[in-house]
């Protein structure tokens, strides 16, 4: 029988044992003493993180693919629009989702500071410009025709400004910015204010709620999709 054979059976290929002779060849000798290490730095926890998956350096804000844990996801970085705008960014929320006898305003759910946050964002620069620039126009805008910021204008004087900036493809050449603007705040708007539980409770929507019973969908629905 050769020596491989031989080998193997003891469970060790020699092939394998070379291996392990020349790998162990150019370690380097460890001294005779070997200094203490130091005392490990006290960290706080990571939740539902595994520790040897954890990033060395965050390069992102929490809740990113930088730190998976969303459980403590929250934005990190500076806010930048100031009172001034926000006050601005309130009363146009309001026009795009107003409270009634159903739920309660966009700006009365935190909507502005949503978009604060999202204009804000690392990376979000070219947004930034687009709702800075397009409270501006607004205030612009008000001034002009009434003599007043956008705010402070009367529920027709808004609607009138909005009127012409709420649907991009028949908006005037000169007010096409404007209406670009008025498309992003209307999406971040609806999105803010509907993934919050007021937002919830005017869809309609039940998750989160245990269910004793669950019938699936009725008749009309199941012969749509071709059930029936």
């Amino acid at each position: 029988m050769s020596d491989d054979s031989t080998n193997l059976a003891s469970g060790v290929g020699r092939r394998d044992a070379l291996k392990v002779m020349a790998a162990a060849a150019v370690v380097p000798m460890l001294p005779d003493t070997v200094e203490a290490a130091p005392a490990p730095v006290s960290r706080e926890p990571l939740p539902l993180l595994d520790e040897q998956q954890r990033p060395v350096k965050r390069i992102g804000p929490r809740g990113t693919p930088s730190d998976p844990v969303l459980q403590v996801a929250r934005a990190d970085w500076p806010m930048k629009l100031s009172l001034r705008e926000l006050t601005t960014l309130g009363a146009l929320c309001d026009m795009i989702i107003p409270a009634d006898a159903k739920s309660p305003s966009a700006s009365a759910v935190g909507a502005p500071g949503y978009i604060n946050e999202w204009a804000s964002r690392p990376g979000g620069e070219a947004s930034l410009v687009r709702v800075r620039g397009g409270l501006a126009w607004l205030d612009r805008e008000a001034q002009a025709r009434f003599g007043t910021r956008f705010h402070l204008a009367t529920h027709a004087q808004r609607t009138q400004i909005c009127d012409e900036i709420c649907y991009l493809p028949k908006a005037k050449p000169e007010h096409q910015f404007a209406a670009q603007f008025f498309d992003t705040i209307r999406d971040q708007t609806a999105t803010a204010f509907y993934t919050t539980p007021a937002g919830w409770k005017d869809l309609g929507y039940i998750g989160n709620v245990a269910l004793p019973t669950f019938e699936g969908p009725n008749a009309a629905v199941r012969k749509q999709i071709g059930l029936e």
